[in-house]
């Protein structure tokens, strides 16, 4: 009989650990190569706040109003409100990597205008997801006290893995967004073809957390099955 001291400190929480250090790598790369591009001022002399506006009016699009927000790459498009929302530290800045950020937010907003399949699944999906994420973890407790009852252990795997289909959708709708983005930003001469390289690589970092994120839920859901998903004697 397995001791409950073996069962709180199991093999499967490395998975656990491979995820969070996935996330934690993710977030300081993107973090890094971004404070490293940010030195380089675009010989345009555009700031972020000028190439949303731009790329928004390219793309015609009226009904989105761009507003500035306090923290840091704290950048967000809400297609609810129609608002474009840039951090301080893109804004007002100059550098490429801020323009980079700004013109990735801009193409959310061209996807919205444009009904980008992706984006409106995401976006529909967004309620059973958080459902999911709340629902889950409960009854899968539920199920183990009441002498590992499957019914409800499977239905909190089920709900739980909405939370990584969340996450699968959401790949395609952020490199989407940035090709977007990168593409209308060297047609229209904001950003010479030297700094449409240096751009991407700070984009291809912000992406690489997304791919994170997936993976680390992958590695949650692959735990619970590991440890649940199975029929169990009583």
């Amino acid at each position: 009989m397995t001791s409950p001291i073996f069962a709180l400190f199991d093999p499967t929480y490395f998975l656990v650990i491979i995820g969070l250090v996935l996330s934690m790598v993710a977030s300081g790369y993107v973090n890094s190569t971004f404070r490293k591009y940010d030195q380089y001022r675009s010989r345009s002399g555009v700031t972020g706040t000028d190439a949303a506006n731009y790329i928004l009016q390219h793309s015609g699009i009226n009904d989105v109003a761009v507003t500035q927000i306090s923290g840091n790459l704290t950048d967000n498009y809400n297609g609810q409100t129609k608002v474009l929302s840039l951090s301080q530290s893109t804004a007002n800045s100059t550098s490429v990597a801020a323009i980079g950020v700004a013109a990735h937010e801009c193409g959310h907003a061209v996807q919205d205008a444009t009904n980008y399949a992706p984006m409106r699944i995401r976006t529909a999906i967004v309620p059973l997801a958080n459902i999911g994420s709340s629902l889950s973890f409960p009854l899968i407790l539920i199920g183990v006290l009441l002498s590992f009852n499957q019914t409800l252990i499977h239905l909190g795997i089920l709900l739980f893995s909405l939370a990584l289909l969340f996450q699968l959708v959401t790949l395609p709708v952020e490199f989407n967004a940035s090709h977007r983005a990168l593409k209308i930003l060297g047609e229209g001469g904001v950003l010479t073809q030297e700094e449409v390289p240096v751009v991407r690589k700070v984009l291809t970092a912000a992406a690489l957390t997304y791919v994170a994120a997936a993976l680390s839920t992958f590695l949650q859901l692959l735990r619970l099955v590991l440890l649940f998903g199975g029929d169990r004697d009583n």
